[in-house]
């Protein structure tokens, strides 16, 4: 074998294609390959091929087979989680490339940004923001995305959103270039007749500890913490609970923006403070994007 050889060898190892990974990560997910070739569509016999020429590429074997089913081997699993990435980036890229040039919107406006942000969260801050960039002369039009608890960053990662309000220290900003846009203190939020809503100010340990009124519970990554207070699905729920004295919450000061007439919201002495951050992926390029970052920082 030559050198010439030799090199397209150790190419075709190291370059996978999107259809091998798609197809690896649903037999990996399934553990069941006549369930996972229903799910992609297609015969049982070519996607078993698939997988044989799979690992033959990677040189490892990446799923154990025997009469009692299938399981993944330790290189199976890493290949697993690198697989949902590579996708993950490959979708986003693809929403990201026909968002920047209207093909998801025929006759729509050609540059548009998509900006995430947690239901209830930060909005005057978000007027003052929209208000300020739309005066630019160039400005992209903004589609405001609301979401649930923590999940502005999956919605930049898989390129459903372009930028992203996120709040520390409940955010992870890892992996995105941010700027800080703003900094406040903490509420608890508290039916207006309770006892506790008469107070100036109560601390964590106080609202964490109130038999009758226990901590509402947010999913965070598809799960509940453990705790007796009620699972919360949306805002309105939330606002309808607290109204009603079966639950309380802690928020940052801006939610006040949000409060009926039968909540009270009670500053906490000793919460840290959250920091709103205009997030984005590190990789972006988009004129669009550091147009609306550059308004921010002048805010």
């Amino acid at each position: 074998m030559d050198t010439s050889e030799t090199g397209a060898t150790v190419e075709s190892r190291d370059t996978l294609e999107t259809r091998e990974l798609r197809y690896f990560t649903v037999v990996a997910e399934e553990l069941h390959f006549g369930r996972a070739a229903e799910r992609l569509g297609m015969a049982q016999p070519p996607l078993s091929r698939a997988i044989q020429q799979l690992e033959r590429r990677v040189g490892v074997t990446l799923l154990q087979r025997n009469r009692r089913g299938v399981r993944l081997t330790g290189a199976g699993e890493v290949l697993l989680a690198e697989s949902r990435a590579a996708l993950d980036a490959v979708s986003a890229a693809t929403r990201r490339t026909r968002r920047a040039g209207g093909a998801d919107r025929p006759g729509g406006p050609r540059t548009r940004l998509v900006l995430a942000l947690k239901a209830a969260g930060s909005h005057e801050l978000l007027q003052r923001l929209l208000d300020a960039y739309a005066a630019e002369p160039d400005a992209a039009e903004i589609e405001v995305l609301p979401c649930g608890m923590c999940e502005q960053a999956e919605l930049l990662r898989d390129g459903r959103a372009d930028v992203a309000l996120m709040h520390t220290p409940f955010n992870s900003l890892a992996g995105f270039d941010s700027e800080e846009v703003l900094t406040e203190g903490q509420i608890a939020i508290l039916p207006a007749r309770h006892p506790l809503a008469a107070r100036t100010t109560l601390t964590l340990a106080d609202v964490s500890d109130i038999p009758d009124l226990p901590l509402a519970r947010w999913p965070r990554h598809g799960s509940y913490p453990p705790g007796p207070g009620p699972e919360i699905h949306d805002q309105t729920q939330l606002a309808q609970l607290i109204a009603l004295g079966r639950t309380t919450a802690v928020f940052p000061d801006s939610a006040r923006a949000w409060l009926w007439a039968e909540h009270a919201a009670v500053p906490l002495s000793d919460a840290p403070p959250v920091v709103t951050h205009l997030a984005w992926p590190a990789h972006s390029r988009s004129l669009a994007l550091a147009g609306l970052v550059r308004t921010a920082t002048q805010l």
